[in-house]
């Protein structure tokens, strides 16, 4: 009980930031995460028009034909949800009055853009080309820490 059934497809990883919003895309069998695109957030939010940023993550949906979307929320160290988790949580909400019937899930992105920032710094990619690239980065760490954690709890049964 409380393991949830593994369907085979891709899905999209979200980080959402407050001026831009990274995507990553798995295989199939989910074992592998990787970038996709940056989007330009839209921060109209009273428009009954869908924001631009969900109508280009929705175009990534079809073109992947995505079973899930994992959204990144931000929690403190301490596990506590703050006021920009809130934030996460009203996107995640508008993406899925969008996205039905394909399911949108939150996933703990603890320390996933700091985490980004490392590795591409590892790789020597810095300054204005990290900031282009770092919330994909951030994208492809939340979906692959999501994958991971459902491969060792379908493991432990």
């Amino acid at each position: 009980m409380g393991q949830e059934q593994w369907t085979r497809g891709r899905r999209l990883g979200i980080d959402v930031g407050s001026v831009r919003v990274g995507v990553a895309v798995c295989d199939p069998d989910g074992i592998l995460a990787s970038p996709v695109a940056t989007v330009a957030r839209d921060q109209r939010t009273e428009s009954d028009e869908t924001p631009s940023d969900i109508s280009e993550i929705l175009r990534y949906v079809g073109e992947y034909e995505a079973v899930e979307i994992v959204v990144g929320l931000p929690v403190n160290l301490a596990g506590k949800e703050g006021p920009a988790a809130a934030l996460i949580r009203q996107y995640a909400d508008r993406l899925a009055e969008h996205a039905t019937p394909v399911p949108v899930v939150l996933t703990d992105e603890r320390m996933s853009t700091v985490a980004a920032a490392r590795r591409l710094s590892e790789r020597g990619v810095r300054g204005r080309r990290q900031r282009a690239v770092v919330d994909q980065a951030a994208a492809v760490e939340i979906l692959q820490g999501w994958l991971d954690a459902r491969r060792a709890g379908a493991v432990r049964g």
